[in-house]
């Protein structure tokens, strides 16, 4: 004999089957509501899980933490970061800019010449939070807030990543962000890598935004690319991001 289980069979979920379950969620949750003025389908709340079960139970129903965080999901309340994506400021052409360098990423692309994005951040060297998490035993303590005085030292890390091979290279500086180091890194990537993987190359394109160190503005840049490009003596074309878009 054996047993086969009806389809759809087995215990239904508690939010399926409780009367008048949503209703006395939307009540409860009213007070603790707000929403965007920018955008009226976007709603929050500030009250947690617990707050939410304790408000079922002083109406008589016995709702767990867990069960009413498939009621938040059912009815679109997911915990989620705030995404900075909303410009400061309006650019002119920038759309063009896109469509340029759009243009240029396909015409490096068919050729032997290497893609390269560039990058560079400051980095406190310390007790200090950082983003990620990993495995211990016990939580890692840092420093409550990231002040400069209670550093050991700054890092800067460039990037250099390789658009066609999907491969990235971290340098380490310890000085500062300049222009000339960002054409160091430039060249040890290629000394070290680019050449390698395009041996054929006579031109690179590079992608970059429009501050920092490469600023598109900043003579002392397109002066220190200009001295790179005659010690390589492979041509460099940068393409900036327009402004306000390298979030």
């Amino acid at each position: 004999m054996v047993d086969i289980r009806k389809p759809c069979g087995g215990k239904k979920k508690i939010i399926n089957t409780v009367e008048n379950i949503d209703e006395i969620f939307f009540e409860i949750l009213r007070d603790h509501t707000a929403g965007s003025p920018m955008d009226e389908e976007i709603k929050w709340t500030n009250i947690s899980l617990k707050e939410i079960s304790n408000a079922f139970k002083s109406r008589d129903m016995n709702i767990s933490p867990y069960v009413v965080k498939q009621l938040l999901n059912k009815h679109g309340f997911v915990k989620r970061k705030m995404n900075k994506a909303v410009t400061m400021k309006d650019c002119k052409d920038r759309n063009k800019q896109f469509e340029r360098i759009h243009e240029l990423k396909e015409e490096y692309s068919k050729s032997e010449n290497p893609i390269i994005s560039i990058d560079v951040k400051k980095e406190f060297i310390g007790n200090f939070y950082r983003d990620g998490k990993f495995y211990c035993t016990e939580t890692v303590k840092v420093y409550d807030h990231d002040f400069s005085t209670f550093s050991d030292g700054v890092v800067i890390p460039h990037g250099t990543y390789d658009v066609k091979r999907n491969e990235g290279y971290i340098t380490l500086g310890t000085s500062k962000d300049t222009s000339e180091f960002c054409c160091d890194c430039i060249k040890y990537w290629l000394e070290n890598y680019g050449k390698g993987n395009c041996p054929n190359a006579y031109s690179i394109l590079a992608f970059a935004d429009g501050g920092g160190s490469n600023s598109s503005r900043h003579y002392i840049f397109k002066e220190d690319l200009q001295k790179l490009v005659n010690q390589i003596g492979i041509e460099i074309r940068m393409a900036h991001y327009p402004p306000y878009t390298s979030k």
